[in-house]
């Protein structure tokens, strides 16, 4: 382990042998990181916080810290990260709490920029990209491959689709669907994020079938559960579009329109 002799390691911790840990670091007693993982320098990482394989934690960065929420009693809770992820400066990353599940929990392959703030219960999932000083507050829910611009604010208990761009400097009220963009305070449907899909391989059937269920569901006029169970019958058998539907179905702060 190449460890900085001003860091200061708990003896209780678990690091794989080949983890770097900068100048300044702290590293609590219950913390466990696994393999490849570089610590930067006065990184601090505490309580019950578990980082995976190769990631990257640059300076400042605060990591398993008690969540911000009132009701917290100083119980045990966690913070679960998966392996490949970058954290730049100044990031921080609190535990869950008790009442919303006691987890923290971040997937793979993730990029979080400088300033980046997730907040206590947050399930982020893998390849997601937050920029500079994108605050997600409690219980917010991100699906994969999800892009949020920099200084984007996001309410508790919103959930953002796979695949769905937000747009710099918006505030998210309510739930972005997978597929979409989004951009505003607050923040309004664009149409499907076409780039991005693109980008990830969905070919013309994919999109064309996404193209028309946007259109019933969002342009049609029609009640939320007609136009639901018009989509549905028009494109059955197309797994994008159900993703689409079911989270529409599901949720329960409702849709940014």
């Amino acid at each position: 382990m190449n460890r900085h002799p001003t860091a200061i390691i708990h003896p209780g911790a678990r690091l794989a042998d080949d983890v770097t840990v900068g100048p300044y670091a702290i590293i609590g007693e219950h913390v466990r990181i696994g393999a490849g993982t570089t610590v930067g320098a006065h990184v601090v990482i505490e309580g019950w916080t578990e980082i995976g394989e190769a990631c990257a934690f640059s300076h400042f960065v605060s990591a398993g810290t008690p969540p911000q929420d009132l009701k917290f009693g100083g119980e045990e809770s966690r913070l679960i990260i998966g392996s490949h992820n970058i954290f730049r400066e100044f990031v921080t990353l609190n535990r869950g709490t008790h009442h919303g599940g006691g987890v923290t929990r971040i997937g793979d392959h993730n990029f979080l920029m400088a300033y980046v703030h997730v907040a206590h219960d947050c399930r982020i999932g893998d390849h997601v990209i937050m920029a500079n000083a994108a605050t997600l507050a409690g219980h917010i829910e991100i699906g994969d491959h999800a892009v949020l611009g920099g200084l984007t604010g996001v309410h508790q208990f919103v959930r953002i689709g796979a695949y769905a761009m937000i747009g710099g400097c918006s505030a998210v009220a309510q739930d972005v669907p997978p597929f979409v963009s989004a951009v505003g305070n607050r923040a309004k449907l664009y149409g499907l994020n076409l780039i991005g899909l693109k980008r990830h391989g969905f070919g013309e059937e994919r999109l064309a079938a996404l193209k028309r269920a946007y259109r019933l569901l969002f342009h049609s006029h029609l009640p939320l559960k007609e136009a639901v169970k018009r989509t549905r019958e028009a494109l059955p058998d197309q797994a994008d579009v159900e993703e689409l539907i079911r989270f529409v179905e599901t949720s329960e702060r409702g849709i940014s329109r």
